[in-house]
């Protein structure tokens, strides 16, 4: 018998699937749960045990880990009587990767304290590819011990793992990594649009500029996207401008200013106003393309 500890596991979405399954692949005992029946099936294909409910999936297991898009669905999971503090055993660890608002985390772990369950806020990025390949950035807040028991599981998920800080500190990372990442792919995109339109070759541009200074993690995952148009959501811009919603308001309440950040909070909502919030967020490229008059955005 396995002396892993058994994982529950609830949200099996573009990231959460993935992550899974490479738990699997490295020998944990996965049962999950999620809304999507096709879902829970590419789940026990891979080896896991499909639950029907959140009340099962956590019931027997050591660790349970949410991956779900916001702090409405954390708080769903999480309380009520068919919730995961009603149902974990006490002593369990609730590492929530999800990304949500630190007081949303800092709420979480004061609960879960009271049934006696032990909570992480580990958000990640990496997106989906990073997700895929197990190299995904964990940032992480809570007690070291608690840090300290999970970090195998991880590791497992990602290549850099660090804890942060105390419960909410993770997320306040994580907010952090929102807010550079869209500024960061803004940035491409308006410089995309500028070399098409000089009529400079795209592709070796973008190559020569990854080369250099302008180089980014951004730019190695997000060039192709932009050569060929391909929006197909690795992180959606629904999700992004629930982010930055996050990071706008946590920075209001410290007093700390964003001022290009704002500015581009307000272009993801733009977007996302236009009805593409259903696509990659390197779909920012087309927001630039119909400010510029680009066919390719109309």
């Amino acid at each position: 018998m396995s002396s892993l500890p058994r994982i529950g596991w609830i949200g099996l979405g573009i990231m959460g699937s993935p992550m899974a399954e490479n738990l699997l692949k490295a020998g944990y005992a996965v049962t999950g749960y999620t809304l999507e029946r096709p879902k829970l099936d590419r789940l026990a294909a891979a080896g896991g045990t499909a639950a029907a409910s959140v009340a099962e999936t956590v019931r027997d297991a050591d660790v349970v880990i949410t991956m779900v898009p916001a702090s409405p669905q954390v708080e769903a999971v999480a309380y009520g009587p068919d919730g995961i503090l009603a149902h974990a055993r006490p002593g369990t660890l609730l590492i929530d990767m999800s990304s949500i608002t630190p007081q949303t985390s800092v709420d979480l772990a004061e609960a879960a304290g009271r049934h006696g369950i032990r909570v992480l806020d580990a958000p990640v990025s990496g997106g989906e590819a990073g997700a895929v390949e197990a190299v995904l950035s964990i940032m992480a807040g809570g007690t070291q011990a608690d840090f300290d028991a999970a970090r195998p599981i991880l590791e497992t998920l990602g290549r850099t793992v660090i804890r942060c800080g105390p419960h909410g500190a993770g997320q306040t990372v994580k907010a952090a990594n929102q807010l550079i990442v869209a500024v960061n792919i803004q940035a491409c995109a308006e410089a995309v649009v500028f070399l098409e339109k000089s009529g400079v070759d795209l592709a070796a541009a973008l190559d020569v500029l990854n080369g250099g200074l302008a180089g980014s993690t951004v730019l190695t995952r997000k060039k192709d996207n932009f050569r060929d148009r391909d929006f197909a959501p690795g992180f959606r811009i629904d999700l992004h401008h629930k982010d930055m919603g996050i990071v706008t308001d946590a920075a209001r309440a410290v007093g700390a200013a964003l001022p290009v950040g704002t500015v581009v909070a307000g272009l993801v909502a733009a977007l996302r106003a236009q009805g593409d919030g259903g696509l990659d967020h390197s779909a920012l490229l087309r927001g630039v393309e119909r400010l510029s008059g680009h066919p390719a955005g109309a």
